[in-house]
């Protein structure tokens, strides 16, 4: 059976690196009040000339050196992001150029937080069905250029950066060998006004600014991400106790620890990244793998579940044996 397998990770930050006591600076706000209810300490914040695209970008080439390939061997890139360079073209395109890769399919993907997975099982079916034998998933976002920053129950939540990985089609011959084992997918359109833009290039003609209803939020991602990655690891015939390592959304610690707990997961199998680029939306799925990948935890056999969720509401998971 033909399988997508992960043989490369990379990540991207801004130079710029903000701390609580920075932001609070700026904003009615206290280290001890945002640490105390989200977990985040630092965020990073895109500055002149740094874009979703030459994050991406930079994200590609770590993750296309950890793979040893050059960037010629892609066929398919596809970009998660809420925050493109441009209304169009695509921004997949931009890094496709940087890159260096005169022709692939190349194409953007918004999903919000949960995009880094919607990308993934776009880029495992096209794998699978033979369209596509090497691709570059990018999960990339500025999101501080979308933020309110007179509203601290917003701005201390979000950083900027990249994520990418490369996925390879590999012929699997039986069961037990590598690759990504179940993807699974959901979305309810029902919850809009709980987690948006408040503009849009058909509404209002402005870029807008992101407007939440943090408890809500809240609720329903404890619910919705534990429910999913129960059904994507009973696709994969797997029970939680035979999880690894679990690579979240990176969004809130008390949301991360919630999770585990009602997925009875010991909290030292999660991996935690958003003390360091609080919530990066669409990359912090793979900014945090990328992070476990290189120094040591996530090894190459391990079962891998990642799992987030997002405005919409979106919110999806995948099992991986890495």
């Amino acid at each position: 059976m033909i399988r997508s397998v992960v043989i490369g990770t990379g990540s991207a930050l801004p130079a710029r690196r903000v701390s609580n006591a920075e932001l609070a600076e700026q904003v009615d706000t206290s280290d001890e009040w945002i640490v105390e209810r989200t977990g985040i300490r630092f965020r990073h914040i895109a500055g002149e000339g740094e874009t979703t695209a030459t994050l991406a970008a930079d994200a590609c080439r770590a993750a296309l050196t950890a793979a040893g390939i050059e960037a010629d061997s892609i066929d398919l890139i596809v970009l998660a992001t809420a925050t493109p360079d441009q209304t169009f073209p695509a921004s997949a395109t931009k890094v496709q150029a940087v890159l260096g890769i005169n022709d692939c399919v190349a194409f953007d993907v918004a999903a919000v937080c949960s995009g880094f997975l919607y990308a993934v099982q776009v880029v495992d079916s096209m794998i699978r069905s033979g369209v596509a034998k090497r691709a570059l998933v990018i999960g990339a976002e500025t999101f501080s250029r979308i933020l309110d920053w007179e509203d601290r129950t917003t701005c201390v939540l979000f950083g900027d950066g990249a994520g990418a990985i490369v996925l390879e089609a590999q012929d699997t011959a039986d069961d037990g060998g590598r690759g990504i084992l179940t993807t699974k997918l959901h979305a309810d359109g029902r919850h809009n006004e709980l987690l948006y833009v408040d503009g849009g290039v058909s509404t209002t003609g402005t870029v807008g600014k992101l407007r939440m209803k943090g408890r809500e939020v809240f609720r329903h991602a404890v619910t919705n991400l534990a429910s999913v990655m129960t059904e994507s690891l009973a696709m994969a015939g797997l029970s939680s106790d035979q999880v690894d390592w679990v690579v979240p959304h990176q969004a809130n610690a008390r949301i991360l620890d919630a999770t585990a707990r009602k997925l009875g997961l010991a909290p030292e199998k999660v991996v935690v990244t958003v003390d360091q680029h609080a919530n990066t939306s669409a990359a912090s799925v793979p900014l945090a793998l990328d992070v476990a990948v290189r120094d040591g935890r996530v090894r190459q056999g391990q079962i891998v579940v990642l799992e987030a969720m997002g405005g919409g509401f979106t919110w999806g998971a995948a099992v991986i044996r890495f």
